[in-house]
């Protein structure tokens, strides 16, 4: 349900914000990584977990060269060793929230090379491509897309921004 996705996306928001106003950058923000539990009348009450991965904004990568994340949501920069800064964690929120909508990820295969390649080169399909009959706006869907955006710099600036236009 949009208005359920967007009740768990705004609480992210307000999570990552918070680590990225501290100058940390997530890097590995993904649907196993947010946890709804109750809290209240809120069924829906979210936790952002592993913040392994944090670091001061940076680039992608170990001092080895390896990949850190995950790539079914890894943003375009943290696979090309280019900085990353809190736009990675943005892409990486338009992902899950594209996930929630659609019921699918927005590039989906077995090989990580396929994802990472897809990720760098390819615009995620339109929400009403994957589904005709999704109930989201059409304005939430220009949140999300914006969101995945291959450029840091045309996606939303921070975290705030992101919840003020969701």
């Amino acid at each position: 349900d949009p208005s359920r996705a967007i009740h768990i996306a705004l609480q992210i928001c307000g999570s990552i914000g918070g680590a990225h106003d501290q100058g940390m950058v997530h890097r590995d923000l993904k649907p196993s990584n947010v946890m709804l539990t109750a809290r209240g009348n809120d069924p829906d009450f979210v936790k952002v977990l592993d913040f392994g991965l944090v670091k001061q904004q940076d680039n992608g990568l170990t001092q080895s060269g390896a990949l850190l994340g995950t790539p079914r949501y890894m943003a375009p920069e943290q696979i090309s060793n280019t900085k990353i800064g809190p736009g990675a964690d943005i892409y990486a929120l338009g992902a899950i929230l594209y996930h929630m909508i659609t019921g699918r990820p927005p590039f989906d295969s077995e090989s990580k090379f396929v994802l990472l390649a897809s990720h760098m080169n390819e615009a995620a399909p339109p929400i009403r491509e994957v589904d005709p009959d999704s109930p989201a706006s059409q304005e939430l869907e220009q949140v999300v897309m914006r969101c995945l955006r291959k450029n840091p710099e045309e996606r939303y600036e921070s975290m705030e921004a992101l919840a003020r236009a969701l």
